[in-house]
């Protein structure tokens, strides 16, 4: 949507929806991706209006609480009206609400608790189970104490969660700082509650070396959405564009992880991605 010129104050998507234009182009995206999912034969998981949708940045936007759950109520009611049509053409589709961090996901959250976490995310947790949405995803998470937190208020609803990671090269945020020791230590906080975890918003570059190391906790990772470009994050957000990067390339680096990775079972894109890209990852998939 920042690509097609429309404002996202605080990179939130949910406000889009007071935008009858915004509203088009986004339902038109959505299908673009569920027509992906219909040529190859896949089901569909559904999020991404919400991402933002948690009281701090409720805040800053000039929301109150009642605001942004009806905000909340209304994004996963548009998933499902644009996934309508699609009920009898895909094997079948879910509906997800989106979680991202408390705070900036390129910044260090050292201060962020695993009881603070459980806290804060309680609110937006409560809402998407009002929702009836068919899971928890979690994105550009980079603190496992936060996602054993999260991980904590989805169990208290009994709602499904999914937690992905946003390795990076150079300056890993993460912390701790390898994926393996993050996926373990909060598997062993939260009796592995977490379906499974993902990685997101980062280049099969950043992330590949990551995935290297033997052992069980490869069997937990579960979903994979790159970005498009292999670009610096920091860079990315200042250029003033897209960047698409390399679509053959990065389909083919799918299927190859497809073939190392047999326990993913979510392939998707982040950054920059768009359905041409998710067309090429599918082919490359299946």
């Amino acid at each position: 949507m920042y690509g097609y010129g429309f404002d996202l104050p605080e990179f939130a998507l949910f406000p889009l929806l007071d935008n009858p234009a915004a509203v088009q182009r986004l339902t038109a995206m959505y299908r673009a991706i569920l027509d992906v999912a219909v040529r190859h034969g896949m089901g569909a998981l559904l999020g991404g209006l919400d991402y933002r949708a948690s009281p701090d940045w409720a805040r800053r936007l000039g929301l109150s609480a009642a605001a942004l759950a009806e905000y909340q109520h209304r994004a996963i009611a548009f998933l499902r009206e644009v996934a309508e049509p699609y009920q009898d053409k895909l094997p079948n589709i879910l509906i997800s609400g989106i979680v991202g961090p408390q705070g900036d996901a390129y910044e260090r959250n050292e201060t962020i608790t695993q009881a603070s976490a459980e806290a804060y995310h309680a609110a937006q947790i409560e809402t998407l189970a009002q929702s009836g949405v068919d899971l928890v995803q979690a994105m550009t998470f980079t603190s496992s104490d936060e996602a054993i937190g999260l991980i904590r208020a989805a169990r208290a609803k009994a709602l499904p969660i999914i937690v992905s990671f946003m390795p990076e090269a150079g300056d890993n945020k993460m912390q701790p700082s390898t994926l393996r020791e993050i996926v373990e230590q909060v598997d062993a906080a939260t009796d592995s509650y977490a379906l499974f975890y993902g990685i997101n918003c980062s280049h099969p570059r950043e992330f590949e070396p990551l995935l290297q190391s033997d052992g069980d906790w490869l069997d937990r990772i579960g979903l994979i959405r790159p970005n498009a470009s292999a670009k610096d994050k920091a860079e990315l957000c200042q250029i003033g564009h897209l960047e698409r990067g390399d679509p053959i390339d990065l389909g083919q680096r799918m299927g190859r992880l497809a073939k190392r990775l047999p326990r993913v079972s979510v392939w998707g894109g982040c950054c920059g991605t768009w359905d041409e890209h998710l067309e090429l990852n599918a082919r490359a998939v299946r």
